[in-house]
């Protein structure tokens, strides 16, 4: 599968996602969906990060979650939506198995 083709089944998972946080309940703003390699080499050496990140590739979203206007910004509630989308392709990769709870990303090259 090449790059393009990739993004474009990220694009449709997120939508899945988007809806299924819905139904759940959640309200949703999308953070970062796009990073730039610059960027990413910064957030890299302030957080000890990976460099070249699949938010690089347009692989990757932070999704911001509320419920009842207040932002949940713990890994914890992110959970049971992050196992969902681990279940929806087998490249699917939740952040909170490595700290990083509201990022979902489609993993690519060994990334994820």
């Amino acid at each position: 599968m090449t790059l393009r083709e990739r993004q474009s089944l990220f694009a449709q998972l997120v939508a899945r996602l988007l809806i299924h946080a819905d139904e759940l309940g959640y309200d949703v703003t999308l953070g970062e969906a796009w990073r730039s390699e610059a960027e990413a080499k910064r957030l890299a050496a302030t957080r000890a990060g990976i460099a070249r990140s699949l938010h690089c590739d347009r692989l990757a979203i932070d999704l911001n979650l509320f419920r009842a206007g207040v932002w949940l910004t713990t890994t914890e509630d992110h959970h049971v939506l992050g196992e969902w989308w681990e279940q929806q392709h087998p490249d699917c990769r939740w952040g909170g198995r490595f700290q990083d709870g509201n990022h979902y990303s489609l993993a690519y090259q060994g990334r994820a």
